[in-house]
């Protein structure tokens, strides 16, 4: 029934995991993918900052978690304000659990309620804010919040689709769940209206909702006229309540439940517990790169001023070379791969010999500098200490800013090897600008 969505969904597994400590054996609770999000929930290597500030996607993992342990399917109702969602719930439920009224707005938050007749099959309604409130951005914000932690969408409509409905059906079509459309309050047409109105529904929806799941129901049919007439021939006329007729959408989504609800919770966790790790990750990185700044910066002001006052000819360039070996160890340390002193000079050794091709002009400036040093007995200090040590920075940004690209990549320069790799971050770094606050620190400094 569903097998096209699932086709789809299983093929987007392979990235789930991207990033994330390996997945601990499976167990009976939940299979395999419970017991990943178990591993996710559960690792030690996630930062405690970063474990705070991405608490609310936690919390939705262990609601996943429960709910497959529980083997739930989790139907959301979506549709515009009036549209009939809270009592097309409540017809399937069979009990006026969703609240329903007859101002715009009534559902202001998600709603869920479990299925009581398809129990065995573990399903469980969401009723969800109208999604063309007035004024409404944060309830339709809620309602695809609500779909992406959903295993299957019921979209409901009360007539032909409107521009906002199809934008909104494309939407929630692109969250890779699998959809109904359905058709409320169809007892207002007759038999071909009805069935007009279903194929233009059904044209509306193609490719985004198979033309067996756009069905027709009425949650709360208008009230039947019927006349009775008594002992004496007198008419009387009284509204008679008809039960809902929801009845075709209910075994269909008994059917899913029983034939696919395991594979598409499971499914749509795992792909959410994909996002977040990816998300954790982005959020490692960047804590990683503002750390990974700061040290660079740091050996950048040592190797400038060190450089900028050391009178020995050529000895600065062998100093600025140690701390450039001394600061990749810390990098090392950063990214969670150490490296020895040893490798890190290697490393070192490699990108200087890399940014020597690119780039001999400017040590060619730094030798030279260097040189002038010893031959006019220091005097020429003052005059190239800033822009010798400017240099340095420059050089330290660029090989700390390599060494990092290194590390990121797993100790690899990468299918195009060092040379390319040192040239992209050559290319990405504005010099102008690293020169000009180089020289001014070091300016700052030395008039100290």
């Amino acid at each position: 029934m569903v097998d096209g969505w699932l086709d789809r969904l299983r093929g987007l597994t392979g990235r789930l995991r991207r990033g994330a400590p390996e997945a601990p054996a499976a167990d009976a609770r939940g299979g395999a993918v419970g017991a990943s999000l178990r591993g996710l929930l559960d690792d030690p290597s996630i930062p405690a900052d970063v474990r705070t500030a991405m608490a609310s996607d936690f919390r939705r993992v262990e609601e996943m978690l429960e709910r497959i342990e529980r083997e739930e399917l989790h139907v959301a109702v979506f549709g515009r304000v009036s549209a009939g969602k809270s009592a097309l719930g409540n017809a399937l439920l069979g009990r006026d659990a969703f609240a329903m009224g007859v101002l715009h707005g009534t559902t202001t938050e998600a709603d869920a309620m479990r299925l009581d007749e398809a129990a065995h099959a573990g399903l469980v309604l969401i009723d969800t804010p109208g999604i063309n409130e007035l004024g409404g951005e944060a309830r339709e914000r809620l309602a695809y919040e609500v779909a992406e932690v959903s295993d299957l969408i019921v979209f409901v409509a009360d007539g032909d689709l409107t521009r906002e409905e199809r934008d909104a059906l494309r939407t929630l079509a692109a969250t890779a769940r699998p959809l109904l459309l359905v058709l409320n309050k169809a007892d207002r047409y007759n038999d071909d209206e009805r069935d007009g109105l279903l194929e233009r529904l059904r044209e509306h929806a193609a490719g985004l909702v198979r033309r067996e799941d756009v069905l027709a129901v009425a949650a709360r049919p208008s009230p039947r006229v019927v006349v009775d007439v008594d002992a004496h021939g007198r008419e009387s006329a009284r509204n008679e309540a008809l039960p809902p007729d929801v009845g075709a959408l209910k075994q269909r989504l008994v059917a899913i439940a029983e034939r696919e609800g395991k594979a598409l919770a499971a499914i749509h966790a795992g792909l959410f517990a994909g996002k977040l790790t990816d998300q954790v990750t982005a959020h490692i990185a960047v804590a990683r790169r503002e750390v990974a700044s700061g040290v660079i910066r740091q050996y950048c002001i040592a190797k400038a001023v060190a450089v900028a006052l050391n009178p020995i000819p050529v000895a600065d360039l062998l100093l600025a070379g140690g701390l450039d070996a001394a600061m990749v160890v810390q990098l090392s340390r950063v990214y969670g791969l150490p490296l020895t002193r040893a490798e890190s000079g290697r490393l070192v050794a490699v990108i200087s010999t890399q940014l020597a091709a690119l780039m001999g002009a400017v040590w060619g400036v730094q030798l030279v500098a260097s040189a002038l040093k010893g031959l006019s007995g220091g005097l020429s200090v003052v005059v190239t200490a800033a822009a010798q040590g400017a240099l340095g920075w420059y050089a330290t940004v660029l090989i700390g800013r390599a060494a990092e690209r290194y590390l990121v990549a797993g100790k690899s320069w990468g299918e195009h090897g060092a040379k390319r790799a040192v040239a992209d971050v050559v290319a990405s770094l504005d010099r102008d600008s690293i020169l000009r606050e180089a020289r001014e620190e070091i300016l700052k400094r030395l008039k100290r």
